[in-house]
């Protein structure tokens, strides 16, 4: 059987593999789908993805399975059971974002009538398909990037600096990033 030729960052790890070749950069409109790869980005902010995906199932287990309308109600001893959870990231910054996050994801739904058709507006609901030949040229933050960063920050949104977003946008699919020789390019 021939070996699938992939971005390089994943290779060797087949948690990694499995989210590039199954997830990374496939399109989400799905409002629940949306928040919980937020959360997971902002969770990441200064670690290793690798860290966020080996926690994934505590993470979906912690937060409700990411339901944003129950993690938006979180009272403070659910924080401090949440701080007590070392099954995932034990910040309590991170935590209480999440939280308000929940918040104010849901003003943009009421907003905007989802969360999708808000973020995806940034890029005209189109993916945007990058000519990368290799993981150097890929950027941490684009001026979109760097956009919906500050658009999201004066909304309220916490953990959401551009290099954040970058990934989020990537891990969404409203960026290809995979380079020109990865078999999910051809």
């Amino acid at each position: 059987m021939e070996e699938k030729t992939r971005c390089k960052w994943c290779v060797g790890i087949d948690i990694y593999e499995r989210y590039h070749d199954e997830e990374w950069g496939v399109p989400v409109y799905d409002d629940q789908k949306l928040f919980e790869l937020l959360i997971l980005e902002t969770f990441q902010a200064g670690l290793s993805w690798i860290t966020i995906l080996k926690k994934r199932k505590n993470f979906q287990l912690a937060f409700d399975d990411f339901d944003y309308k129950k993690v938006a109600l979180y009272s403070e001893d659910k924080i401090q059971e949440l701080l007590q959870d070392a099954g995932i990231i034990r910040n309590q910054l991170k935590i209480r974002a999440t939280v308000s996050n929940a918040i104010a994801f849901m003003k943009v739904q009421e907003e905007f009538g989802s969360f999708s058709k808000y973020i995806w507006k940034f890029i005209d609901g189109q993916p945007i398909q990058n000519n990368r030949q290799s993981l150097k040229e890929v950027p941490s933050t684009t001026p979109i990037s760097d956009e919906i960063s500050k658009d999201l920050k004066k909304r309220g949104f916490k953990f959401v600096g551009s290099t954040v977003i970058y990934a989020h946008m990537q891990a969404t699919g409203m960026v290809d990033d995979h380079v020109a020789d990865c078999w999910k390019k051809q």
